[in-house]
């Protein structure tokens, strides 16, 4: 279970919002490295560290990934993207950055509606229960 005490779908939308606002752009320092899809965003537990200081079981993205995948290096680009099946670590082996990003964006859009839409049905739901309201 995840250790991370951030909010998942505050954590989610800051993502979408980095990934739309060109973040994982080439450096205009060094052109030649390739940006890492979570990992080099402040989604990621150990954004800015030289050294992995937190262990991904930590991160709240380990619960979009199968167990299966779980000790994988980077397991967070073993999340399920798509109904295909699709994932990070797929996708970018074939080379097409724009395609991979296009497919998180859509994945980080489905998750946000998916979470924003149990937080209000939960509230719902405590709101009734607590004013004693018949359902």
């Amino acid at each position: 279970m995840a250790k991370d005490d951030r909010d998942i779908l505050e954590l989610l939308k800051q993502e979408l919002s980095f990934m739309e606002e060109g973040g994982y752009g080439r450096s205009v320092r060094a052109p030649w490295l390739p940006k890492s899809i979570f990992q080099d965003s402040l989604s990621c537990l150990n954004y800015g560290y030289p050294y992995r200081a937190h262990p991904c079981s930590e991160c709240h993205l380990l619960d979009f990934v199968g167990p299966d995948d779980r000790s994988q290096p980077v397991p967070c680009h073993f999340i399920p993207l798509n109904e295909a099946g699709n994932t990070i670590e797929e996708l970018e082996m074939k080379g097409d950055e724009s395609r991979t990003q296009s497919v998180v964006r859509s994945w980080l859009r489905g998750k946000i509606s998916q979470l924003e839409a149990k937080r209000s049905k939960d509230f719902g739901k405590r709101l009734t229960d607590e004013r004693g309201w018949a359902r």
